[in-house]
């Protein structure tokens, strides 16, 4: 039987990650995070980090256990020691990924309408389709062509950074503006709100982990490629955001379809047609290892019995699962057509809260039998994924009693 290629090593696995996060986050979403919580967004990016940062440990620990494709189904079933819970996992996963694919392509049709006026429906289905057949093609190819797009994309907000620090060097000064009173409860509330919508904005670590049969020496790579990403990834996003709500009027960057065009045009007084091309990358970046990553999943969901057989199948001239891969473009389509962005993003964020919950008591439970990482490996204390766990609860509580405040 033909068996995926291993070819990644840790700087590709890195900007795969970056790729993912940035793309699926901080080009799509600041407007809407700005919209729920005015100049505050960036603490809503944090708190989001926070949130992230027990569950990372988790998934740092546990894909040097089982570094497989569809790897939270297969943490899930050594913890709980449950198929259908296991497969009930995968496919939250899978779904995770199509509906993040859908919200980033969404997204992307902002940028292009930008340069073209064609119906967005139409880009989309453009979009997905070309997008799906690079990820067809082969995996060194396409994660080649996604980092190559997440060094533009990192570089253009790096760029819109220091346009901001050098047009108004006042504005480090400015920061404490951003940190709400502790007793702020209307801004806190706010903050939270827009923080599942920030949360969105960081998915992509764990889905390095699925591409542990792919990766050179995963049991090495994946705890490292983990907190890079986030790491990173938080630094980025503080940075860009904060430039961002203290630079620009906030109706204006809520309203705004292509934000960071937006926020650079209005910063450097230059056409932001440059930013805008590298928006579209970033978010066509950000379609591409999503629908790669579901794809993994449901081949390694097949690969154990718990998906149809077909989905197992890997190409003999691709080294990819074309069944999969087709699959998972052909529902990204659909929902992409048929929903609108920010629901799309709060769903995904729901969904990954979710699984987080799950794979934390998985390590919990792990730990708890004394079932211990092998020697060597990488391990946290035992109350990283308690924390974990009762963080991503208290983040879905939040965003509930949010919904149920704006509604009363």
């Amino acid at each position: 039987m033909t068996e995926l290629r291993r070819a990644l090593s840790l700087p590709l696995v890195v900007l795969y990650g970056l790729g993912v996060t940035i793309g699926a986050g901080i080009y799509v979403l600041l407007g809407a995070t700005t919209a729920k919580a005015g100049i505050h967004a960036p603490v809503s990016f944090v708190l989001a980090a926070v949130v992230m940062m027990f569950s990372a440990a988790s998934y740092a620990e546990l894909s040097t256990r089982f570094p497989v494709s569809a790897g939270e189904a297969a943490y899930v079933r050594a913890g709980f020691n449950s198929i259908w819970l296991s497969t009930t996992v995968g496919f939250l996963v899978i779904a995770s990924g199509v509906v993040s694919s859908s919200a980033i392509s969404l997204g992307s049709t902002g940028y292009i309408r930008e340069f073209v006026d064609v119906p967005a429906i139409w880009l989309v289905i453009v979009i997905v389709s070309l997008l799906g057949l690079i990820a067809a093609w082969g995996i060194m190819e396409s994660v080649l062509f996604a980092s190559l797009f997440t060094i533009f994309e990192v570089g253009a907000l790096l760029w819109i950074v220091a346009i901001g620090v050098s047009d108004n060097p006042s504005i480090m000064t400015e920061i404490p503006r951003i940190l709400p009173s502790i007793g702020d409860a209307a801004a806190w509330t706010a903050i939270a709100s827009a923080g599942l919508l920030a949360f969105f904005a960081f998915i992509g670590f764990e889905d390095i982990v699925n591409l542990a049969e792919e990766m050179e020496h995963p049991e090495k790579t994946l705890p490292w490629a983990i907190f890079l990403t986030l790491g990173l990834g938080t630094l980025i996003y503080f940075m860009v955001t904060a430039v961002a709500v203290l630079s620009v009027p906030l109706d204006e960057l809520a309203a705004s379809e292509a934000p960071l065009s937006f926020v650079f045009g209005h910063i450097s007084g230059a056409s932001p047609v440059v930013i805008t091309v590298i928006a579209i990358a970033a978010t066509l970046n950000g379609v591409i290892i999503q629908i790669i990553m579901a794809s993994r999943v449901l081949y390694g969901l097949a690969k154990q019995g718990s998906a149809p057989a077909i989905f197992s199948r890997v190409n003999q001239w691709t080294r990819t699962p074309l069944w999969a891969t087709a699959a998972v473009s052909a529902v990204v389509l659909t929902l992409a057509i048929s929903a609108p962005l920010e629901g799309l993003a709060e769903w995904t964020s729901r969904i990954v809260l979710i699984v987080f919950v799950m794979v934390n008591g998985a390590l919990f439970l792990l730990k708890l039998k004394r079932d211990d990482a092998q020697p060597g490996r990488f391990s946290v204390w035992i109350g990283i994924p308690v924390l974990g766990f009762f963080s991503c609860i208290a983040l879905l509580a939040g965003q509930f009693i949010s919904s149920f405040i704006s509604a009363a």
